[in-house]
């Protein structure tokens, strides 16, 4: 990645068989190669415009017939002079157009060297740039308006005036040093710990986001428990709306882990049903049921299910649903009162929060799901709110966070303006590793390594 005076070309869509594939090229001898290889030059050609027409090898053999758009440098995605070339999606056919441009003077183009390279002249900052790979690597609606924010800057604008008032104020306080013999006073203490305790509060709550940010990007575990026959495989397939596990009156049907996704509010749960969990079990079943324990440990959201038409099961379940919260207390455990149709214990005696559903008719589906969204999202809310997804910028949240505490800390026992003034500038220098305002190449290195080859 550090020849960026080379131009590059790669395969821009996946590889395989389809209708079209786009072929990217970027530097600035990219219209000098493509013309090279193409039927009629593009070096007087305006820029987002597209040209008709076929593409030779060195043996002066028409490969295909493609169309090629022009981007002019500082108007492209990478701030480099572009062309990308819309071909036939032959294997074949991608490999010589390819074959054709390194020959001319091209080089592959390294993973992530596209995104870099904007990142590099300034089309967007590094934030930005990590939310690229996440627009693309989106699978739910939640995901994608969280990577499609922060590509468009809104997470990098916040970043930067919080970044803008530290270094206002830190200035004043390195000021103060200056003229620390003159005893003289530029930064109004009140004020300053003021910004720091409001700096803090928002800092900290974009990190608390971050458990919901991942959790929308990964997709959100929820494992379905209980004793045998209590209607775990039946509420999996009453979510989903199809008959994805086997349902039988037998206890111990259910002997291997199932796991299917459902989208709800654009976010995407991976619903876990696991082996029902009792004693004596034999060989085979006692293996599922040793998954089952293990996903439990897995799940952020665990729903407890009681067969209310046998008595004192609600009971027993959550007696169970408190042992798990004390044993995971990072875990959201939901009480759910099954056969509610056939019911012999009615859910006001649960002394847990309990929801009265029946998975064989249908009861109770709707708040069921729409108690998940709530488990999951707490008080943030997913139009507003700036969610943290990226666990680089949470590791930076974190760090910047101890460093106003301690410059808080500094303020709030009158200690030497030296200390403040080093703990400002620490935490200013996470913030700004964010964004790309504070960078390395090691770190840049392994952020855009991670990208696929197109991008």
């Amino acid at each position: 990645m550090i020849h960026s005076n080379d131009t590059i070309c790669a395969l821009a869509t996946p590889n395989g068989v389809g209708a079209i594939a786009m072929i990217r090229v970027s530097g600035a001898k990219s219209l000098e190669i493509v013309s090279a290889i193409f039927s009629k030059s593009l070096h007087d050609k305006a820029s987002h415009t597209a040209h008709f027409g076929t593409v030779k090898n060195e043996q002066n053999e028409v490969i295909d017939e493609v169309l090629i758009t022009v981007f002019a440098e500082g108007k492209s995605f990478t701030g480099e002079e572009s062309a990308e070339i819309a071909c036939h999606a032959s294997p074949y056919i991608q490999q010589q157009i390819i074959q054709a441009l390194l020959q001319k003077g091209c080089r592959l183009a390294e993973p992530g060297e596209y995104t870099m390279r904007a990142f590099m002249n300034g089309k967007l900052d590094l934030s930005q740039a990590e939310a690229v790979a996440d627009l693309i690597a989106s699978q739910s609606k939640s995901a994608h308006d969280i990577a499609l924010k922060q590509l468009r800057g809104g997470f990098s604008n916040e970043l930067k005036e919080l970044r803008e008032k530290l270094i206002h104020f830190a200035s004043l306080v390195e000021l103060e040093l200056d003229f620390a013999e003159e005893d003289v006073e530029f930064a109004d203490r009140k004020e300053l710990k003021q910004l720091v305790t409001d700096v803090l509060s928002y800092i900290n709550r974009l990190a608390k986001s971050f458990e919901l940010g991942n959790a929308i990007k990964n997709g959100v575990p929820v494992a379905i428990v209980g004793a045998p026959n209590t209607g775990k495989s039946t509420l999996l397939n009453q979510l989903l709306g199809e008959d994805r596990a086997i349902v039988s009156n037998i206890a111990g049907t259910t002997r291997d882990v199932i796991e299917e996704t459902l989208n709800i509010e654009g976010i995407l749960f991976r619903l876990i049903d696991t082996a029902g969990i009792r004693e004596g079990a034999e060989e085979i079943e006692a293996m599922g049921i040793e998954r089952s324990k293990e996903k439990i440990k897995q799940a952020q959201v665990v729903l407890c299910l009681a067969d209310t038409s046998i008595p004192s099961s609600l009971k027993e379940v959550a007696n169970w649903a408190t042992e798990i919260e004390t044993e995971f207390p990072d875990k959201k455990v939901l009480v759910l009162a099954n056969k509610q149709d056939i019911s012999q214990e009615k859910v006001e005696s649960c002394e847990k929060e309990c929801i009265s559903i029946s998975a064989k008719e249908g009861i109770g589906m709707e708040t069921l799901r729409e108690k998940l969204v709530e488990l999951v999202t707490g008080d943030f809310n997913l139009a507003n709110d700036t969610i943290v997804s990226n666990i680089r910028h949470y590791d930076a949240l974190v760090r910047t966070a101890v460093s106003l505490e301690k410059a808080k800390f500094d303020l709030d026992n009158n200690i030497s303006a030296d200390f403040v003034a080093m703990d400002i500038r620490q935490a200013m220098y996470d913030l700004g590793t964010i964004t790309g305002d504070i960078s390395t190449d090691d770190l840049l290195g392994n952020i855009f390594s991670k990208f696929c080859i197109g991008k």
